[in-house]
């Protein structure tokens, strides 16, 4: 299960807080899998992506309440948190830079912290996407909240598709293949033919 965090609402669209949901909706363009908001309080579909069945899903609460609805689905479809994984946003990570991680705390973001409210654990994967730091002096919640800069646009794309990459990667081989594919200073796109035969894999 790829669930992708952010705000929902025309307002936060553009925002680099909501940067988990672009990612989402890129996977759910590329792969053709159509996202239903009717249920759970949440945005969600089912599909394959390189042989893998997956669930997409992008919780239709604040980021700040974003647990109840993923712990909602886990449990009617009987997924486990160990086969999830969370795309969020990152103020500790330079904007584009991506890490993965297998499980731990919140380190202060919180739709993490809901998550892990919500499940009662953090054993659940994680795709950090950098946004950056406000320059000193300026308000931090103003900068997640804020929209991108014109040279964050610029790059944007290249972003969503390297993080989508990133999510496909983990799906078919599990989030130790994807650290050693993308946590490299210079990295090709990855390979995912295999249908996550090689590796673990994430539902």
């Amino acid at each position: 299960m790829l669930v992708g965090l952010g705000n929902p609402g025309q307002a936060y669209q553009e925002t680099r807080h909501n940067i988990g949901f672009k990612v989402l909706d890129r996977l759910s363009l590329d792969h053709g899998i159509a996202l239903n908001c009717r249920r759970f309080h949440s945005c969600s579909g089912f599909g394959v992506i390189a042989g893998q069945a997956v669930m997409l899903t992008a919780p239709q609460a604040f980021m700040n309440r974003s647990g109840p609805p993923i712990l909602r689905l886990l449990s009617y479809y009987g997924i486990s948190s160990k086969d999830v994984l969370i795309i969020h946003d990152d103020i500790d990570l330079a904007f584009g830079r991506i890490k993965i991680k297998e499980k731990g705390g919140h380190g202060g973001h919180n739709g993490l912290k809901s998550v892990m409210d919500a499940l009662g654990s953090g054993e659940f994967s994680r795709l950090r996407i950098g946004i950056g730091r406000p320059a000193r002096g300026s308000d931090v919640i103003d900068h997640v909240l804020g929209p991108f800069s014109s040279k964050e646009i610029d790059m944007l794309d290249a972003v969503l598709a390297r993080a989508s990459d990133a999510a496909v990667t983990v799906l078919c081989h599990g989030a130790k293949v994807g650290m050693n594919m993308f946590h490299r200073k210079t990295m090709n796109s990855p390979e995912t033919s295999d249908g996550g035969k090689n590796g673990r894999s994430i539902k």
